[in-house]
């Protein structure tokens, strides 16, 4: 039989005191931390999710932001303020255009085969391209269709949100515009190439963009 004593022990912690745990805990975290994990690491009977909202709301208007990168929180740099963050040497990693093109495919129709994506795209997809997106950590596997031969599909990652500072996908620009200039259809526009053969690693390496990391 429990006692006043023993029910205090597993009383949750005033609200205030566990939006200074989520605080704590996501700062000393750099990659976002997820409510379950909140859970995982706050005493018994914390409501992280609640005190997310108090502790987003404590921090509006401030030099950081807490952030929604998927499923999970992170405290980031208020987006005004980023130039301030700016390095005199700036990593830069070249994508062909191959690898944004399908990166585009896969973060817009997600998640997607790579026979669709060739489908969009009009060419083979080399496994180059994906391996790259993949090593990235940008690009990961997704579930397997139920369908013939049950292909592998692609999907978008939380590392591709973060850096792109997206709570979720739909949170890309443009997708109703592209959508209606039938850019985003599930087959290519008429007119369109059809699939030649030809393997996307024979596109022009003039055609590599820059991608900037911090």
């Amino acid at each position: 039989m429990t006692t006043p004593e023993n029910d205090s022990l597993f009383e949750a912690p005033p609200m205030a005191e566990q939006e200074r745990m989520v605080e704590a805990i996501l700062f000393a975290t750099a990659e976002p931390v997820s409510i379950t994990e909140l859970m995982g690491r706050m005493p018994h009977g914390c409501d992280p999710a609640e005190a997310l909202v108090h502790v987003r709301k404590r921090y509006e208007g401030r030099g950081v932001h807490l952030v929604k990168i998927g499923d999970a929180w992170a405290f980031r740099t208020a987006a005004d303020l980023g130039f301030l963050m700016q390095k005199e040497t700036v990593e830069t990693r070249k994508l062909s255009r191959a690898a944004i093109e399908t990166l585009a495919i896969v973060a817009y129709h997600q998640p997607v085969t790579r026979a669709e994506i060739e489908e969009i795209r009009g060419v083979s997809v080399s496994r180059g391209t994906v391996d790259q997106l993949i090593e990235m950590e940008w690009v990961r596997l997704g579930r397997r269709r139920m369908t013939p031969g049950r292909p592998v599909t692609f999907v978008v990652t939380q590392v591709f949100l973060d850096h792109f500072g997206l709570e979720n996908a739909r949170d890309l620009p443009g997708l109703k515009e592209l959508r209606s200039a039938g850019l985003l259809e599930n087959r290519p526009p008429p007119g369109a190439a059809q699939l030649t053969g030809k393997d996307d690693d024979d596109e022009d390496d003039d055609d590599q963009v820059e991608m900037f990391e911090e």
